[in-house]
């Protein structure tokens, strides 16, 4: 008797799925238009959906690409989807062409089996071998535990200038079993060294904090300019966190978005619901006070400011907010409330905010 490779779609997930959407509506025009072939990998794919027939990550990025309405502008996509269990590969194999028909011819696909580490190694040497650098890719890293993806193939592929990662931090497990002798070693490879030891008897918030300043830290290292994350709970509970590594500010910027569309309260934690009940997140309205203050306290002091030196700092990593925020919801109420000044000469009307606007925080 044979077993279903499907499984139910947890709650939490949605969050991840959610953003990821977001993020390729935005990422496939980007790089599309601009840089000729792209490629979308997918390192633990996945059986393609969920017992319910809710779609998972290959359908939706499949399906982003396919309605995007920029799709026949983009030159050409390559989708990648891993995974090392041949029931989940045969699922996917015979799923995606009735799940996804119709896909324009610059849309292709490969399913391979095989370990994603592995895989990823093996065109990696390749690439070196030929002295080339891999095409302008999104990797989805999804692991149902923390042995397969360590920062030495992670750092490979950040080391490709125009290469972005999607990483699932498996916290709950790191959490529950750092301790354990033979676990160890997984971690030490995870992390890419051992300094994730010295948080192992923090308190349990400053625990989490040490772990995700280590693996903040260690893909800096390997590469990326920025990296963001934002958490997946269920319920109260925190299951895992999401890390995005990028060398591209716009990406940033574009992710950042894309948290804040589906995460519109601002604290990058998204409490798992059901998946058809995304619209009550799309409801709520943000608080951006915050945004204002920090504002006031970053620039206050250093006089007149150009708007495109703050729009710049909105996109990095140092802020979670994003640059899409800074007019409407901070610039334009500023001004009227009196708490900002501008030159008027380096505008044409009042109360706009164009690139060489320069202002003053009061």
């Amino acid at each position: 008797m044979s077993t279903s490779p499907l499984w139910e779609l947890k709650p939490h997930t949605v969050g991840k799925h959610l953003v990821l959407k977001a993020y390729l509506n935005a990422w496939l025009p980007i790089l599309g238009m601009t840089q000729g072939r792209i490629l979308f990998i997918d390192g633990f794919s996945g059986p393609g959906e969920y017992t319910d027939g809710e779609p998972g990550s290959p359908l939706i990025a499949l399906q982003s690409f396919r309605d995007h309405t920029a799709n026949a502008r983009i030159q050409e996509v390559l989708f990648y989807f891993i995974d090392d269990d041949p029931a989940t590969i045969k699922h996917l194999k015979d799923l995606i062409p009735n799940a996804v028909p119709n896909l324009p011819p610059n849309c292709k696909y490969e399913i391979i089996h095989g370990k994603f580490d592995q895989e990823m190694s093996s065109a990696l040497d390749e690439l070196d071998k030929q002295k080339s650098y891999m095409a302008p890719a999104f990797v989805m890293i999804d692991p149902f535990g923390v042995s397969d993806t360590p920062m030495n193939v992670i750092s490979r592929i950040l080391s490709n200038p125009k290469c972005e990662v999607y990483i699932s931090f498996m916290y709950s497990y790191i959490d529950r079993f750092r301790k354990t002798p033979e676990f160890g070693p997984h971690l030490d490879k995870l992390f890419g060294c051992k300094d994730w030891r010295d948080g192992n008897d923090l308190p349990s918030g400053e625990r989490k904090d040490f772990f995700y300043s280590i693996y903040r830290r260690q893909l800096k290292d390997a590469g990326a300019n920025q990296v963001i994350d934002f958490e997946l709970y269920k319920g109260n509970s925190l299951i895992y966190a999401i890390f995005f590594a990028t060398q591209s500010l716009k990406g940033c910027d574009e992710m950042k978005k894309a948290i804040w569309k589906i995460i519109p309260e601002g604290n990058y934690k998204f409490k798992g619901r059901n998946a058809g009940a995304d619209q009550l997140s799309l409801e709520l309205q943000p608080n951006l006070q915050p945004l204002q203050d920090l504002l006031v306290s970053t620039y206050r002091s250093k006089g007149w400011v150009s708007v495109d030196e703050i729009e710049s700092f909105l996109k990095t990593d140092q802020t979670i907010y994003h640059s899409g925020q800074l007019r409407t919801y901070a610039l334009q109420p500023m001004e009227k409330n009196g708490r900002l000044a501008v030159k008027e000469s380096t505008r044409r009307r009042k109360g706009s905010h164009p690139k060489g606007t320069v202002l003053r925080f009061i």
